[in-house]
């Protein structure tokens, strides 16, 4: 199972380096559910870390009163907090 988690990471970290993608852009891409690419997405986020290339996130933002201030960049909230409207987009990932 861990050679297979490995896999699954290293094909997102590329996938990241080609261009910047949500968490359900990756998953469709990937055949996995946004959620597991978010967790995954953790994992590469460490390791891109020791190299020279950076992991990016742009936050979550919502549609309706344009908050981004979320605590945890790397989510999938239902809900604004702010405004409690559910029109939230998914934080954008990107690895330069």
């Amino acid at each position: 199972m861990r050679e297979a988690d490995e896999t699954t990471r290293q094909r997102l970290a590329d996938e990241l380096r080609g261009e910047a993608a949500t968490p359900s852009e990756l998953a469709v891409a990937l055949d996995l559910t946004p959620h597991a690419v978010v967790r995954h997405a953790e994992h590469v986020a460490r390791s891109v870390d020791s190299t020279d290339e950076e992991f990016l996130v742009a936050p979550p933002t919502c549609r309706d009163c344009g908050f981004d201030g979320f605590d945890d960049l790397l989510n999938l909230p239902s809900r604004c907090p702010s405004c409690k409207s559910e029109a939230v987009d998914e934080p954008v990932l990107t690895v330069e």
